[in-house]
């Protein structure tokens, strides 16, 4: 039959015109290359199938063609094996160019029609920005993600079907997968509207790909994955990255915090510290100052990788706490005054 419409709408072949438009709505809401702006092309190609297999089966004279002829039939083309008998080779297609009976060639060529005035008789003035529905008529993107049609005279129009509010969830990280980077699956599970309207559960896995430098906050949201119900649209699903403690370091914007803890002699006389980095590399570092309470070194891009300029990163801080002696013998302090000056 080659394009089965049938699967490309997902109902049965006995699907009432409920059915259709059911399932219509549903699929071009999902499918809308608005609604996929990083798979436009694809949803282009699979917005246009969907409403013309609806063009096909909510129409009575063309579905009945399909059914009997399939695709071939709608372009007049003859099936494998049929006669073509009759004036221009037309024996046995029911339709003439331009859909009306008869005709001396017998030449029926379906031409779909526009695919986004389609989506507008369901959906009144398209959210996304095309699409007609006569004069006086607007459709507005409502803040709790709500399409409704309004007239300009002020009354409600038809609702269409609602969207839930995004369904959140927390995506724990190290902070050495947010520094290098990480590919996540998360395997989720949804209740969806099967070909009968019946609701089925399904399982999904789906792919994160932490980027270096993502921080706390960021939301990484996959559109209508959450539950289908009847007459309402599949809410979003957002995963947001949560940090997870580091024992040893801690992250202030793009730069990275630790604290170190010297002695008095160390403070003084100076000391190396050595740092295991998240990304495995030990880091030695001279410090050659003499070293006060509460004194902050500030390591130039050895902190976390800045997401938009990726060559570089941001600084490592190393705020040092000086150990003090509890108590000092009489010969340590005598040293300490004679090598300080201080008598």
């Amino acid at each position: 039959m080659g394009v089965d419409y049938y699967n490309i709408l997902k109902v049965h072949r006995q699907a009432t015109d409920e059915d259709l438009k059911k399932s219509y709505r549903r699929l071009a809401m999902k499918w809308h290359p608005d609604k996929n702006p990083n798979n436009k092309k694809d949803a282009e190609a699979k917005f246009k199938q969907i409403n013309e297999a609806y063009e096909v089966l909510s129409d009575p004279q063309k579905r009945a063609v399909y059914d009997q002829y399939g695709e071939e039939g709608l372009k007049g083309v003859p099936p494998p094996g049929s006669s073509s008998a009759g004036a221009g080779g037309g024996g046995g297609y029911p339709y003439s160019n331009g859909g009306s009976s008869g005709g001396s060639n017998g030449d029926f060529r379906f031409n779909p029609r526009n695919a986004e005035d389609i989506f507008a008789e369901f959906f009144g003035n398209s959210p996304f920005g095309f699409g007609s529905t006569g004069a006086g008529r607007s459709m507005r993107f409502q803040s709790d993600n709500v399409f409704r049609n309004y007239s300009d005279g002020g009354g409600a129009g038809v609702s269409t079907p609602r969207k839930p509010p995004p369904v959140e969830s927390k995506l724990p990280c190290s902070l050495e997968e947010l520094y290098t980077g990480s590919t996540r699956k998360m395997k989720i599970s949804r209740n969806v509207i099967d070909a009968n309207g019946r609701l089925v559960p399904e399982s999904e896995i789906l792919t994160i790909d932490v980027k270096p430098g993502w921080k706390k906050g960021t939301k990484i949201t996959f559109p209508d994955k959450g539950n289908e119900q009847a007459n309402q649209l599949p809410a979003d699903l957002v995963f947001v990255i949560d940090e997870k403690p580091h024992e040893l370091y801690k992250r202030d914007g793009n730069d990275l915090m630790v604290s170190q803890t010297v002695s008095l002699a160390e403070a003084l006389a100076g000391v190396t510290v050595n740092l295991l980095t998240l990304d495995g590399r030990n880091l030695s570092i001279p410090i050659s100052d003499v070293v006060s309470p509460g004194y902050e070194l500030v390591v130039a891009n050895e902190g976390m990788p800045i997401v938009r300029e990726p060559r570089k990163k941001g600084n490592l801080r190393i705020k040092f706490e000086v150990k003090f002696p509890s108590r000092l013998t009489s010969e340590q302090r005598s040293g300490i005054k004679r090598i300080l000056g201080g008598g």
